[in-house]
């Protein structure tokens, strides 16, 4: 419940001028609730309405994408690119190509990434964009006909030193390779700092694609080290999901001595107490884009079963949800305390409803929020956007170095922000309190514009 009348009074307007964004409403809400002890202590906040600048975002760009399939059909897409904030660097988030992207979604996903930029230390603000087209189930010459065209719009309104979107949901290297051939073609330049998450050939970073997933175990890592003196050795994990996130997650966890003994796709749920046989995770998911269930008739002594929000019931002493937002719910909370976790840390965008969150909190449990937790992918693209900027490539183990000391550091400035305003180990409102000082400094000391 918001006390904090300046607050309360932001998030008011927030439903009022957009009553049927819940998923914007609810990161907004989780955002405030987190930042009244700071907006307590610091009047010139309000004096001026940082609050009301920070949950608005700078500029919002909705076009249509016509395409045609290869049976000659042509398709209308929506196409939009949320810019909210860039008072500390350009405009930095994903793409996502997924039916259920819109508006609401958008503006979610590039608030969190204001503050999860934020907290990286690098110079980058938050946007997001995306469309509602599925690439699921089309052929590379109908994805590549889509990029194109999203692109030629796109284009317009992006640039290396003015937004640099990244891939998301639906939107992996190959896409972003369709995107950036396009962006060139467009601009007759090779602006390589322009898109990250590109190919190794044509200036993207060793290490990028397993970021998000490495990041987040290099967090959980020291979050046990320091708050509870433990580690992931001889640790059962449980990972919602089966795309990169969750893959990468999977074998950074393996690598650092846990057994990870679950993975999902929007379908279902594969077990195998065991542990998980990665190769063969790779083989369906990356090379085949197949679905999880196949894993199950390949390895004898695992299950398969229908219904992804199942997974939870499956004891475990480390929860990653990596799947997608609002996947844990207060049910499925119950069930990770039930099943003996001792901490959460979420690899995917929100994944933990404001309930969920509450459950884990109550119980004592350890809970990393998406906005820390999962800030590796986009901290790897901005070291891509330095790399492209001195036409300079560092080594896999040399990203991952800087990796890690990024999300050591993202640890150590949410913790400690937590205990500053009195709320410590309370990291939801550490991580928003952290990223939003750099933010909120930033946007005074350049004054209303």
């Amino acid at each position: 419940m918001l006390n904090n009348e300046y607050c309360k009074r932001v998030y008011e307007q927030i439903l009022a001028r957009d009553p049927d964004q819940k998923e914007f409403h609810q990161a907004v809400y989780e955002v405030l609730e987190g930042l009244e002890p700071m907006v307590e202590r610091r009047p010139e906040l309000e004096k001026n309405g940082i609050l009301e600048r920070f949950v608005e975002p700078e500029r919002v760009v909705t076009f249509r994408v016509p395409w045609t399939d290869d049976a000659g059909q042509v398709h209308v897409n929506r196409g939009y690119r949320v810019q909210f904030n860039s008072a500390i660097g350009p405009y930095k988030g994903g793409l996502r190509f997924h039916p259920t992207v819109n508006l609401s979604i958008l503006k979610f996903l590039g608030f969190e990434q204001i503050l999860k930029n934020s907290l990286t230390g690098l110079p980058i603000g938050g946007g997001k964009g995306g469309s509602d087209f599925d690439p699921k189930g089309k052929s590379d010459a109908e994805v590549m006909r889509f990029c194109q065209s999203f692109m030629s719009e796109l284009y317009r309104h992006i640039g290396q030193f003015t937004d640099v979107p990244a891939g998301d949901i639906g939107v992996g290297a190959r896409e972003v390779g369709y995107l950036f051939g396009q962006y060139k073609r467009l601009k007759n330049a090779s602006e390589a700092a322009v898109l990250t998450g590109k190919g190794l050939t044509f200036g993207g970073s060793l290490t990028r694609t397993e970021a998000t997933g490495y990041g987040l175990c290099y967090l959980t890592a020291e979050m046990l080290k320091t708050l509870k003196n433990d580690s992931f050795s001889g640790k059962t994990v449980v990972i919602s999901g089966s795309g990169n996130v969750a893959i990468f997650a999977c074998e950074k966890a393996t690598a650092l001595g846990a057994k990870v003994v679950a993975m999902s796709d929007s379908n279902g749920y594969i077990h195998d107490p065991d542990g998980i046989k990665l190769d063969i995770i790779k083989d369906i998911k990356l090379v085949k884009r197949g679905r999880i269930k196949e894993y199950a008739a390949q390895v004898p002594g695992s299950t398969y079963t229908e219904g992804f929000r199942g997974i939870w019931t499956i004891p475990c002493d480390i929860a990653l949800p990596c799947a997608t937002q609002n996947e844990i719910t207060a049910a499925e909370a119950e069930e990770i305390v039930k099943g003996g976790a001792i901490a959460v840390a979420e690899g995917a965008n929100m994944p933990s409803t404001p309930e969920a969150i509450a459950i884990f909190q109550k119980a004592g449990l350890l809970f990393a929020p998406a906005k820390a937790a999962n800030a590796g992918g986009v901290a790897v693209s901005a070291l891509e956007m330095s790399q492209n900027s001195m036409r300079y490539s560092w080594t896999f183990e040399e990203v991952d170095a800087k990796l890690q000391g990024i999300m050591v550091n993202i640890f150590h400035n949410i913790n400690n922000a937590a205990k500053e305003y009195g709320m410590e180990g309370n990291l939801v409102a550490g991580a928003n309190l952290a990223g939003f000082k750099k933010v909120s400094e930033a946007m005074i000391a350049q004054g209303v514009v």
